[in-house]
């Protein structure tokens, strides 16, 4: 994929830069101990973690809102734990973890290093499918922000990867073209599928190396560097 063609590269953020299951995990720990919530983290993730990504997929194809989302898929957890948890502490809950959720920013091994070598060769962007005020908190507080020439949220254009028009959108905003532009994302529909079918090229983030993937992709950041 060395080539002088290639001027831009669009990165996700969660699950690609930003350690999302690791940032996550400890905002849970800090709210349910804020909230008097006595569950053991480890068997709350295990159930949490699927129901979430559920979710995910369902509010991709606008099947529900962000609303439904955030109450949902604790809801949905603490029923099949069989917890007896009320709609308000719920809410309180769902608003509790967007505020704490920013506030622990590990980044994947290299995400720094990498981001430094590659700003010096090409413009860098993120796509991101997540909430604008939560995304822009955690660039800003892991202190990555600096990085990236421009950011754009399925929230500020009103889809979501993997709908062309966010690729539209944020290529645009980019100035950028589809044939000098390379998306880099964990998700195979969103991300690599959604990118391709736009006319970008793309390299899969495969950080725990389980999806039977047959295009480019890396199980480390810094290996962007002997390819890009």
């Amino acid at each position: 994929m060395k080539t002088n063609k290639v001027t831009h590269i669009f990165f996700d953020l969660d699950h690609t830069l930003w350690d999302f299951e690791r940032n996550s995990a400890l905002a849970f720990t800090e709210i349910f101990k804020k909230n008097d919530l006595q569950i053991d983290i480890t068997t709350f993730l295990k159930t949490y973690i699927p129901i979430n990504n559920f979710y995910w997929g369902k509010y991709r194809n606008n099947l529900v809102t962000k609303a439904d989302l955030r109450y949902g898929r604790l809801n949905d957890t603490f029923v099949e734990l069989a917890m007896q948890v009320s709609q308000d502490q719920i809410h309180n809950l769902s608003e509790d973890y967007i505020a704490h959720l920013p506030n622990n920013n590990y980044l994947f091994d290299d995400a720094q290093h990498t981001l430094e070598k590659l700003q010096q060769k090409y413009t860098l962007h993120v796509i991101t499918n997540g909430f604008s005020e939560v995304q822009n908190l955690k660039l800003n507080n892991s202190k990555i922000d600096h990085y990236f020439r421009t950011i754009t949220t399925s929230e500020e254009v009103g889809v979501k990867k993997p709908h062309p028009e966010i690729f539209e959108y944020a290529l645009k905003k980019a100035n950028a073209h589809p044939e000098q532009s390379v998306m880099i994302g964990d998700n195979i529909k969103a991300d690599i599928l959604g990118a391709e079918k736009f006319g970008m090229s793309s390299i899969l983030f495969d950080g725990e190396n389980v999806n039977d993937y047959s295009g480019k992709k890396v199980n480390q950041l810094k290996q962007l560097l002997e390819i890009l």
